[in-house]
């Protein structure tokens, strides 16, 4: 499967997320033609080699016009009390900071929804900025459609975010994980004064999600609130590197030098799906009837479950019942576990955590002389195997007059042709 792997042992912000995701996909025309579908203005985007402790990497900056015209802006913005979290972008001081613009979350989704980019990105956008208004939202006690926050509102953020989702959505991996994301310590200069690194709102983005994080020997800021909705929304995993096969890697540059190279380190390539994390969900039932037992079957599997079975067992005063068996990924436990209790009588669900290793799959079409035929096709350890799907042969059945077992028998099936 194709992977995606971030290395955020430098933390993440929006901008070393674009330019390691453009030295993936090496085309950095690409990310500029794209983003033009946003139709707006008054911004440019600078892409340039940086070299940080001797590693040369890509940096991203964008750029807005006419900052001179604004730069009264941000002190006016000082002295204001309102929703301001002041961030540095990684030591990314895009200049685009100099020109603070309000919008709420509603004003972003309406130029992500009025783009003629695909579906698929502003899906994922929409989704990152929900991750850095809910944080805002908590930090400054407000309402989400109450909260306008410049750092996100600011041209410089849209183009990060949506700018992330687009290549992303090119790349296309089967599975995206990171390294435990590291972020520095001590303050940093911000529109409220000094802010205690991580920045809340940051603090609040890593507590509303799965990352895994720590502080290092670093003093100042590594993960902007930007970077860390980029990867708690974008990451399923956060561990060391897996076995992969490495094909590319993007080396996305930050603005500071530190006393560590500040690049975040992007891995693409391919990794065998061995030994995938699974979840097993189990209950026993003695008081439901069997047509609801079958509803059940069926609306697990249409919600995401991998597998569905009952298992005849006896439970106390002798009573045939049926222990269910769920196995699923961990993001659709909370999905699958409501349907259980919902549409059965049981009252208690046991879980436990399980590997599973898959064979490598891919769904062919064989001629034969009974006609065509769908079929798996797997590989192990270079050998491959033809397993025909029952429903296709039911038909080649049926339509030839001939006994299913005869279909098994073809060799085109037994050659793994």
């Amino acid at each position: 499967m194709k992977t995606l792997y971030f290395d955020c042992s430098s933390g993440i912000s929006g901008n070393m997320t674009l330019a390691a995701l453009t030295e993936i996909i090496e085309d950095e025309k690409y990310l500029v033609e794209e983003l033009k579908k946003l139709n707006i203005d008054g911004y440019k985007i600078d892409i340039s080699k940086k070299v940080k402790n001797g590693i040369t990497g890509t940096h991203v900056d964008v750029i807005l016009e006419h900052q001179h015209e604004h730069s009264h802006v941000l002190d006016e913005h000082m002295h204001e009390e309102e929703n301001h979290i002041h961030h540095h972008e990684h030591g990314e001081e895009h200049h685009g900071h100099h020109h603070h613009e309000h919008r709420n979350l509603q004003d972003v989704c309406k130029i992500i929804d009025n783009s003629s980019i695909d579906e698929a990105s502003k899906e994922l956008a929409k989704r990152i900025f929900m991750r850095v208004a809910k944080a805002e939202s908590k930090v400054h006690n407000k309402p989400l459609e109450e909260v306008h926050f410049h750092e996100v509102g600011a041209i410089d953020s849209i183009i990060d975010i949506v700018g992330t989702a687009i290549l992303i959505n090119k790349i296309h991996p089967d599975k995206i994980i990171s390294s435990v994301v590291n972020d520095g310590y001590g303050f940093i200069e911000c529109a409220h004064g000094r802010m205690a690194v991580p920045v809340p709102a940051t603090s609040e983005i890593f507590a509303n999600s799965d990352v895994e994080f720590r502080q290092i020997d670093i003093d100042t800021e590594l993960v902007t609130p930007t970077g860390a909705a980029i990867i708690a929304e974008l990451s399923s995993e956060f561990t060391t590197l897996p076995a992969m096969k490495i094909e590319k890697i993007g080396w996305g540059a930050g603005t500071k030098d530190l006393k560590i190279p500040n690049v975040l380190k992007v891995y693409y390539g391919e990794m065998q799906e061995q030994n995938q994390k699974i979840t097993v969900m189990e209950t026993n039932i003695d008081d439901c009837s069997g047509e609801i037992l079958g509803y059940v079957e069926e609306l697990l599997f249409q919600n995401g479950a991998l597998d569905v079975f009952y298992t005849p067992i006896f439970m106390k005063k002798n009573r045939p019942a049926y222990r269910l068996t769920v196995v699923c990924k961990e993001p659709d436990i909370l999905r699958l576990q409501n349907i259980i209790f919902k549409e059965t009588t049981t009252i208690g669900i046991r879980y436990r955590f399980e590997y599973r290793t898959e064979l490598e799959r891919e769904f062919v079409t064989i001629d034969t002389k009974y006609g065509k035929l769908q079929a798996k096709k797997v590989v192990n350890n270079g050998e491959t195997y033809i397993y025909p799907e029952y429903e296709s042969m039911k038909e080649l059945a049926e339509k030839n007059r001939i006994p299913l077992k005869e279909i098994y028998k073809l060799k085109e099936l037994n050659n793994g042709d």
